[in-house]
């Protein structure tokens, strides 16, 4: 490791500090996902600071899905999911930051251009899995709790296949809130009828982008979103 990345701590907030040194460290010396950093016994010494000050960093970092920890191991680069993201979306929602309404019309943006692009970008094995959700949709009906699983999945593998990992980050983020909502909506659309046009739907979808049409892959995710916010707004959730 270079020694450049090290910085000598003052003021009160050494550990804030040592956030900041560590994640530098990181960007610095080009360390990918499973590489591991420096042992706590080296940290301390080249920040300066004690090793418990090293220890509530790693902490710190752990928290923020930037590093793993391992009893036994050394701190390794972790690799990205939307564990922290989500937390911060969940959070904005319990402490009224942000509404409903934000995180769909969020939603309803972002999935229409992965509809787009997961069909101009999917591969074969990802248009059999976005295909095998929105089937077994309809063919679990009489189970909301296993349509809902499969109705995140199917977001979910959209995300994944439009080769952006920033969306996927996004989509992914968004499933606790939308664990929250989904059985709302589904319990306040008007009869049966619709709720396996809801799920119709998510078959065309996947159809479109196994076509490869982003047009149609788009224009049926907005509609899709239309249908949901409709939903919610009847069951005065927005």
């Amino acid at each position: 490791m270079e020694n450049n990345s090290a910085q000598h701590l003052t003021g009160a907030d050494f550990v804030g500090g040592a956030v900041t040194a560590i994640a530098r460290l990181i960007r610095e010396n080009d360390l990918k996902p499973g590489d591991r950093l420096p042992a706590e016994a080296k940290l301390s010494k080249d920040l300066q600071v004690s090793r418990t000050v090293i220890r509530e960093a790693l902490r710190s970092l752990a928290a923020l899905r930037l590093v793993e920890l391992g009893a036994g191991k050394r701190p390794t680069v972790a690799e990205l999911d939307d564990a922290s993201f989500s937390m911060t979306i969940e959070h904005g929602v319990v402490t009224d930051q942000i509404d409903i309404q934000q995180i769909y019309d969020a939603r309803r943006t972002i999935e229409a251009r992965t509809a787009a692009l997961a069909a101009l970008r999917r591969t074969e094995g990802e248009v059999r899995a976005i295909l095998s959700h929105a089937k077994a949709m309809a063919e679990n009906f009489d189970n909301s709790d296993e349509v809902m699983e499969h109705d995140l999945a199917f977001h979910l593998a959209i995300a994944k296949a439009s080769k952006n990992p920033v969306f996927a980050l996004i989509i992914g983020a968004f499933q606790g809130v939308t664990r929250q909502t989904w059985p709302i909506g589904w319990k306040s659309r008007a009869n049966d009828d619709e709720r396996r046009a809801m799920n119709a739907l998510h078959l065309d979808l996947a159809q479109a982008i196994a076509a490869g049409d982003p047009q149609s892959a788009a224009d049926l995710m907005n509609r899709h979103f239309d249908q949901s916010i409709k939903a919610l707004l009847n069951a005065g959730l927005i």
